[in-house]
């Protein structure tokens, strides 16, 4: 028997024992040593050899991360830990750290309890570090601190003691304060990290070192030691008396939560059901015997088995051979395998019970986001939403028609597989829309297309993504909007929704979709807590992204008849505004009043739809609508000397420099740049600064596109679009 089968072996044993249970991640900006660290925790796991942790890349097993060197895809590996003679089952995945696939990051975050968030000792906290910290809150995962590449430090820096010291509390102060920023109310204090309690590490994932307070204790090994070890190049002997896998595994068993007493607080949070329910109350003391509750995190493709559905269970059980249920799909479905995870590897396993993360096949109406149950009538678990939206789209045809059908397939299962990916496809001409994170997500989408599904396409050149929003509104003068038999009509208000509103919209704060009756005075109540007026928001129909849809009227008779073609028009409008058909952004929209046919076969889908989408239409072109455009947050670290240089391709990218500061002969520019205007900056930065320039950015939302830009970059969208090129205005839809 193989190193990894005697560990599942072994893991099988354990995943019964609830309370030695740890399901985990490690997130962290790019570059900063995820996967070297997670090599060497499976490596003392014993499941690889020692030599080969930080180079083999266990968990970077897509072609695509070999070549790049960086993460693209959460992977997971299931590995047995001994404390004090006790096994505990590590279920850990490893998370990308490059801001396009963010989404995987935010979609582990649901399997897990527990975070080790990793900070570079040189470059400190980064924009990523912060995205993954909140992502891990949001989702209430608790964190634990590492702080990567001490050696660095000390042996290239050549810090003093003192001088460490000040930059380790500087970290943990910046973590600390991300930590009471974001983390629920209930856990602001108690998940502060800190040095003494043993909840912050330090070391090198790289030489294969950590320490902790409590492993201080335990093994004698001072800071002083360490600079000592450091300095005389004796690291791997460090590695041997304060191995990285034995610190940070122990502080996972004894400072991060199991199952048993995460889903306690974490079940109310992802979950809208009856908490007192058979299966409410199954899933928060996660039941092995309860019924069947597991939520898909992860799609992925293996060349033999097909798609394969990677999640957590929360409640019962799943086994090889059952039927289950996908929510939403119209049959239940046969699971053929059910196997734990090394990485690409799947070792398969006759069950995995509630507490774990589980791959299984056979399940193809399954998605990432997806539930899935025996029982398909169950509430389903709370979708899972990135904070970040899609701000660039290219275009992909099949080069050859007769391989559309394997085409439009492989959309499907590129759609499933990554839920940061839209995809709208022209049935007739096969060309798709796909709509991403930025050019590295989609250079790396249409990689797949090509090479893993053998289809040879013709894409595009990126288009950038924009909003359209309004900068004032028409209250007191409402737009009417006529339905096409002019039987029916509707009256609209629209004005913006306030900056805070909105960010909680986007971040997921107050939950997206249609608003059932019943809860429509908590999500009313939600919306008061920012300052919206409770009785109104109390009306509310439905929310789409970041726009909100009211009904203002009172006692129009059979309106409720008509309530779904109203927010079905409300959605298409979010979808595709009326300056250029890109996604509305930022509004309320207030059905005010509304004239109905007294007879139901004159107020049908052709009629209500039609005149509620003119109306609210109408209504954004009299409020004075906007465009939006996406930007990025830059960061560019580079030798003085080429600093200009740098400085140059920053402003002619109608970048603004924010911040300069310094640290020796290094300068680091942080700035916002359009995205329109990045394309191409990766090589243009390479030339400006020959090649001595490290560069990353972060998503920074949406500003208004400058008004001398606008009739360029709305004609140029209308344009591509096949629209006509003048703006509609307000006789348009009174028509």
């Amino acid at each position: 028997m193989g190193r990894k089968e005697d560990n599942i072996k072994r893991a099988t044993e354990v995943m019964h024992i609830l309370p030695q249970i740890r399901n985990l991640c490690i997130a962290a900006h790019i570059d900063h040593g995820k996967t070297t660290l997670s090599d060497n925790l499976i490596a003392g796991a014993g499941m690889m050899s020692e030599e080969l942790a930080g180079k083999s890349r266990v968990l970077d097993f897509d072609e695509q991360e070999s070549a790049r060197g960086i993460t693209i895809n959460a992977a997971s590996a299931s590995m047995v830990h001994t404390v004090d003679g006790t096994d505990y089952l590590i279920n850990l995945i490893d998370t990308p750290g490059h801001v396009d696939f963010g989404g995987d990051v935010t979609r582990a975050m649901r399997a897990v309890d527990g975070c080790f968030i990793l900070a570079c000792a040189v470059e400190g906290p980064m924009p990523q570090t912060e995205t993954v910290v909140r992502q891990a809150l949001k989702e209430k995962v608790k964190p634990v601190l590492f702080i990567n590449k001490v050696d660095r430090l000390i042996n290239e820096l050549q810090v003093t003691p003192e001088d460490m010291m000040e930059r380790f509390k500087g970290t943990i102060t910046k973590v600390n304060r991300l930590i009471r920023q974001f983390a629920p109310e209930e856990k602001k204090k108690e998940w502060q990290v800190s040095v003494a309690d043993g909840t912050v590490a330090f070391g090198s994932a790289y030489h294969n070192w950590g320490i902790t307070v409590p492993y201080m204790q335990k093994s004698g090994i001072s800071f002083k030691d360490i600079f000592e070890y450091c300095h005389k190049e004796e690291q791997r002997a460090l590695s041997k008396k304060a191995p990285v896998h034995e610190v940070l595994l122990d502080m996972a068993v004894s400072k991060l939560p199991g199952p048993v007493e995460a889903q306690v607080y974490r079940i109310p949070n992802i979950w809208n059901g009856d908490l007192e329910g058979e299966l409410g109350q199954s899933m928060i003391n996660c039941d092995p015997k309860g019924e069947l509750a597991m939520m898909i995190t992860k799609i992925w493709m293996d060349p033999h088995a097909g798609e394969v559905a990677v999640g957590r269970i929360y409640s019962g059980s799943i086994n090889h051979g059952e039927s289950v249920w996908a929510i939403g799909a119209n049959k239940a479905e046969r699971v053929q395998q059910v196997s734990m995870m090394v990485g690409g590897d799947r070792i398969a396993v006759p069950s995995v019970v509630a507490g774990n993360i589980a791959a299984i096949t056979g399940i193809r109406s399954a998605a990432a986001g997806v539930t899935v149950t025996s029982n398909p009538d169950i509430e389903p678990f709370e979708a899972i939403r990135h904070y970040s939206e899609p701000v660039v789209t290219v275009a992909v045809e099949p080069m050859s028609m007769k391989d559309l059908p394997k085409f439009i397939d492989a959309l499907r299962s590129l759609a499933k597989s990554d839920a940061s990916l839209q995809v709208t496809t022209n049935q007739e001409t096969g060309e798709a829309l796909l709509a991403g994170m930025g050019e590295l997500h989609l250079e790396i989408t249409t990689y797949r297309i090509e090479e893993e599904q053998n289809i040879k396409v013709k894409v595009s050149e990126p288009i950038v993504v924009y909003r359209e929003c309004i900068q004032g509104n028409n209250k007191g003068n409402p737009f009417e909007g006529k339905s096409p038999n002019r039987h029916n009509r509707f009256y609209v208000e629209v004005e913006k929704l306030p900056d805070d509103v909105v960010l909680a919209l986007r971040n997921g704060d107050i939950h997206n979709g249609k608003v059932r009756p019943k809860d429509a005075k908590g999500v009313g109540d939600k919306f008061a807590e920012y300052g919206m007026d409770k009785d109104l928001m109390r009306k509310i129909y439905a929310i789409n992204g970041t726009n909100v849809l009211i009904n203002d009227t009172k006692g129009i008779q059979a309106l409720h008849e008509t309530r779904e073609l109203i927010i079905d028009a409300f959605d298409a409008v979010c979808k595709a505004g009326p300056l250029v058909e890109e996604p509305v952004s930022g509004i309320m929209v207030r059905l005010v009043d509304a004239k109905l046919h007294e007879d139901a076969i004159h107020r049908g889908p052709a009629q209500t739809i039609p005149a509620v989408r003119n109306a609210i239409k109408g209504a954004m072109i009299r409020a004075r609508p906007a465009i939006l455009e996406p930007m990025q947050k830059l960061f560019v670290s580079v030798p003085n000397q080429w600093l200009g240089g740098v400085t140059r391709e920053v402003t002619q990218r109608r970048g603004i420099i924010e911040d300069m500061p310094s640290e020796g002969e290094v300068t680091t520019v942080i700035g916002t740049v359009p995205v329109a205007e990045s394309f191409g900056f990766s090589n243009d930065i390479r030339a400006a600064s020959q090649g001595r320039a490290i560069w990353n950015t972060e998503n920074s939302g949406f500003v208004e596109l400058p008004r001398g830009l606008y009739e360029n970059v709305a004609g140029g969208i209308r344009s591509r679009k096949g629209l006509k090129p003048e703006i509609p205005g307000e006789a348009y839809y009174s028509d």
